[in-house]
């Protein structure tokens, strides 16, 4: 009978904690200026197709430390340049869907486009705490290129989490950079400072902090309990991922994305990413072609972090997206593909647009 009572009340515990988390994540992002919701005056996504990366030649990874990391590729195997796409915090290699759909397409021959689920996120392996830093994803990042493009001109793509992941890997293997990678996108994501303002910012509260510490003393307790787990830290990063209007369809494509990590993942990262600080990467980076994108609504990381990157990084092409928040690369797919183009053009990669054959019909 104790223990029934002492498991309810844990429950209930959790349950307050939920509704606490959501209340007190809303105040602060309606505080820092966002919309908690996101009006649409048509939906022109509801016949999209957000499985087309399942129809991709699917492998796995396998770490150093064993934790198997999920890929899919498309393009030929033998192109002369590789594109590594890497998602963010709470994302899935689902997320560079449109850029999965479009470029595949612009690029033809010319490229292979490889993406991968990051360590406890989408259909890779489960990793242990301690192995959730920055500095791991970076070796993971390596990894996978060891695997999927062992030789060959490299390109690399990141975004939030997974563009600090490109800039742990150039930290780790500069040598890496200096001969194979030819070009680099950072996709609002971070050197450093993240901690100042931001996500780290916004997850400050007395709900999430006691979420933390339930997670590592009863982790069951707490994946059992995922609807739950969701009311204290997913609000935020749901209404953070898009400002203004958006399709309900893609609204709810990011959603469930989200919704789909693995709460022990969310918190284990929280940390890393708070910690993180890949200043010491800039130099490595220097001589490439990089391309530097953020929304001026984005509250996770916010511009103020691209403009500083840029400014480290003297062959930047810096994008302002005025109307973006944080999930940029879906809400506005025709900018950061064209920017992604021009990226590989600078890299020697591809011809012009204009120089480049035009497709022929067959009639």
């Amino acid at each position: 009978m104790k223990r029934r009572t002492k498991v309810a009340a844990v429950r209930g515990g959790l349950a307050t904690a939920g509704v606490v988390g959501a209340l007190a994540g809303v105040h602060a992002l309606r505080r820092a200026g966002a919309k908690v919701l996101w009006p649409a005056l048509r939906d022109e996504y509801r016949d999209e197709n957000f499985d087309l990366i399942e129809q991709d030649r699917a492998g796995a990874v396998l770490t150093e430390d064993g934790v198997r990391l999920a890929t899919r590729e498309c393009g030929p195997a033998d192109a002369p340049v590789t594109v590594i796409f890497v998602h963010g915090f709470c994302n899935s290699m689902e997320s560079f869907h449109f850029q999965r759909r479009d470029l595949e397409k612009r690029w033809g021959a010319s490229a292979r486009l490889v993406l991968f689920d990051q360590r406890g996120h989408g259909r890779s392996g489960t990793p242990t705490a301690q192995s959730c830093t920055v500095a791991q994803l970076g070796r993971d990042l390596a990894a996978v290129i060891q695997a999927t493009a062992p030789t060959g001109r490299v390109v690399l793509v990141g975004h939030s989490l997974g563009g600090m992941t490109v800039l742990a890997a150039a930290a780790q293997f500069p040598e890496l950079f200096a001969e194979r990678v030819i070009g680099i996108a950072l996709l609002s994501t971070a050197a450093a400072e993240v901690t100042a303002a931001g996500i780290t910012q916004l997850l400050r509260n007395p709900a999430i902090d006691g979420f933390r510490v339930a997670v590592h003393t009863a982790p069951a307790l707490i994946q059992a309990g995922r609807s739950t787990a969701r009311h204290v830290i997913t609000p935020i990063l749901h209404v953070s991922s898009y400002h203004g209007q958006v399709s309900p369809t893609l609204s709810r494509f990011t959603t469930l994305m989200i919704d789909q990590t693995p709460v022990e993942t969310i918190v284990k990262f929280l940390k890393a990413i708070e910690l993180h600080d890949e200043s010491a990467a800039l130099p490595t980076l220097a001589h490439l072609p990089v391309l530097v994108l953020g929304g001026t609504r984005d509250l996770v990381i916010p511009f103020r972090n691209s403009r500083a990157l840029a400014r480290e990084l003297p062959n930047s092409e810096l994008i302002r997206l005025a109307r973006a928040a944080h999930m940029a690369h879906l809400q506005f797919p025709d900018i950061v593909n064209g920017a992604l183009d021009r990226l590989l053009v600078r890299a020697g990669a591809l011809e012009p647009a204009d120089q480049r054959p035009s497709e022929v019909s067959s009639g």
